[in-house]
């Protein structure tokens, strides 16, 4: 019989983070790097916990290289060869220590990963995708990845509830990723019925995670960064970034005017229709698209939309009398709210 769990599930949307007394004089005084030791494999982390998203217009070679200065990661997509796999690498050599291969779980995803890992053995992480992270597959792919691959970071997911963050933890992750359908471009909950507002997700997984002496990635859901903040406070360890990072100079795809000579970007979800005819020749019959193509404004340089983020998290900091970015979970106390911001010239602010 159907059961409603009680109590009320929570967005980013539906809270604020409530300021605090702190002894921070400026946001300069701020550290956002944190340092970790993961579960299963045991290698050391160093850097400030942002992650672009693995989606093909997100996740580029390009990407990974704007935004090693700035000590911030990358997941790279999945459906770049072996071949430049080892270019990327052979040119490239200090940026392998801020990014992770990506794979699903089908046979010909495993057998590229390792061939490009005997080739490039300096890649420390692996990212094992799905959409659907419930399956026994899944953690059995998890499981065989560990046995290979003793010494590498295990990321895995996708998942909302912390009982699964157990399973995928003990079957060899180090850290599983959270959030099912809250990416702009995800439609799987529309199509589907299936998954959890984004905050609350990352609340009990968090928990869940840390009890294990596990991590978690917050992945979808985040506009702006005041989301990027509320996700670090709810106790993610990573915060992963797909629609926030697109549009830019280092994202793919032909750059466009629309009527009004306005310029963007194609950006879509990797389980849409067009993503399904690039890469798999076509939507299946069995299935349903579960992703949207937008158009993003073009953007620029990446290193904009960073400072951008990185002030605000550094503000949120200093509210919350953070020194430290580690410190922010421990002194977020969240607000319910109703309305978020005051929108009465939403429509006509000017771009400066």
């Amino acid at each position: 019989m159907p059961i409603v769990e009680p109590g009320l599930k929570l967005d980013f949307s539906d809270v604020l983070i409530s300021p605090r007394g702190s002894n921070l004089n400026s946001r300069s005084q701020v550290s956002l790097t944190r340092s970790f030791q993961f579960r299963a494999g045991g290698q050391h982390y160093t850097g400030i916990p942002i992650i672009a998203s693995n989606m093909d217009t997100v996740g580029t070679f390009e990407m990974a290289k704007a935004l090693y200065p700035h000590s911030l990661f990358t997941t790279v997509h999945k459906h770049y060869s072996v071949e430049e796999w080892v270019k990327f690498a052979n040119e490239n050599q200090e940026v392998l220590s801020n990014l992770a291969i990506s794979q699903g779980i089908g046979e010909a995803d495993q057998e590229k990963v390792n061939e490009v890992l005997s080739k490039v053995p300096q890649i420390g992480y692996i990212c094992i995708d799905v959409a659907n992270g419930y399956s026994q597959n899944f953690v059995e792919v998890i499981e065989t990845t560990r046995r290979k691959y003793p010494t590498k970071t295990i990321i895995a997911g996708n998942v909302v509830t912390g009982e699964m963050v157990e399973v995928l933890l003990m079957a060899g992750a180090d850290i599983v990723k959270v959030g099912i359908g809250p990416g702009s471009v995800c439609t799987t909950r529309k199509k589907t019925g299936v998954g959890s507002p984004q905050l609350s997700a990352v609340l009990e997984c968090a928990e869940a995670a840390h009890g294990l002496d596990g991590h978690i990635i917050s992945d979808g859901g985040c506009t702006v960064p005041g989301d990027v903040c509320k996700a670090f406070g709810a106790g993610a360890d990573f915060v992963m970034l797909g629609g926030m990072l697109a549009g830019h100079d280092q994202c793919p795809g032909e750059l466009q005017s629309d009527d009004n000579g306005k310029k963007f970007k194609l950006f879509y979800g990797m389980s849409s229709k067009l993503a399904q005819e690039k890469y798999n020749s076509g939507l299946a019959s069995y299935r349903a698209s579960e992703g949207k193509v937008v158009r993003v404004p073009y953007r620029g340089d990446v290193s904009t939309t960073v400072q951008d983020i990185l002030g605000g998290l550094r503000s949120a900091c200093t509210y919350t009398g953070s020194s430290e970015l580690k410190e922010l979970p421990r002194n977020t106390r969240f607000f319910r709210v109703s309305q978020q911001t005051n929108e009465v010239y939403a429509t006509s602010e000017v771009a400066m």
